[in-house]
C-alpha cells in the first residue's frame, strides 16, 4: 500500500496529511480510545460551500480522514484540463480545514479492489457520502464488510460543484 501515497515534500507542513501506514495507526489508536472515524473521499478540486457543508456534517460523527484522489483519476473522471488545482495544493487547503482532520494522498489511480482493500485497512466506524452518491452501493459493499455505517450527510447540491466552476472559469478565457 506504501505505493498509493505521496512522497513527502520537506518544504511543506504535513501534520495532518499522512500515509496509509500512518492513517492505520492512527485510526487503530483512535478506535482503541472509543473514538469514532469517519472515511470520507473524493476530489476536491476547486473547494467550494458544498465541499464545506458536506465537511462540516460528516465531523460530528467523528475525526475525519479524507482519501484525496491523484490528479490522474481526476482527469479520468472529470476529463482534459483536470483537476484546476494539484493534488499537493488540494491536500494542503484540505488539512487547513478545520472539519478534516486528516488526508491520506492517493498518488495513483486504484481499482475498486484497491480502494476497498484500503477502506478495510483504515476501519473507519462511519463511511460519509452525499445523497445519490453514484457509487453508493459500492460503499455499502465497503462498510458491510468491515461493520461500518454509510452515513449520508448532505444533498449533492448541483449548482454547487468544482466541475461547474470549472467550466465557469473556462468561459472566462483568462
Amino acid at each position: 500500500m506504501a505505493g498509493y501515497i505521496f512522497k513527502r515534500n520537506k518544504g511543506v507542513k504535513m501534520d495532518r496529511i499522512l500515509t496509509v501506514e500512518e492513517s492505520i495507526e492512527v485510526s487503530n489508536k483512535l478506535r482503541g480510545e472509543n473514538k469514532k472515524v469517519v472515511l470520507v473521499g473524493g476530489c476536491f478540486d476547486l473547494i467550494h460551500v458544498g465541499h464545506i457543508k458536506f465537511l462540516k456534517e460528516a465531523k460530528k460523527y467523528g475525526y475525519t480522514f479524507v482519501l484525496l484522489e491523484c490528479d490522474e483519476s481526476i482527469k479520468k473522471l472529470k476529463g482534459e484540463g483536470r483537476p484546476i488545482t494539484p493534488l499537493l495544493e488540494r491536500a494542503e487547503i484540505l488539512a487547513s480545514i478545520s472539519y478534516v482532520d486528516y488526508v491520506i494522498i492517493l498518488n495513483k489511480m486504484i481499482n475498486d479492489d484497491e480502494y476497498t482493500k484500503l477502506v478495510r485497512n483504515i476501519k473507519p466506524n462511519f463511511i460519509a457520502i452525499t445523497k445519490g452518491d453514484s457509487l453508493k452501493s459500492v460503499k455499502e459493499k465497503q462498510a458491510k464488510d468491515i461493520d461500518a455505517e454509510i452515513i449520508e450527510v448532505t444533498e449533492k447540491v448541483e449548482d454547487k460543484s468544482s466541475s461547474r466552476l470549472a467550466q465557469l472559469l473556462r468561459n472566462i478565457n483568462i
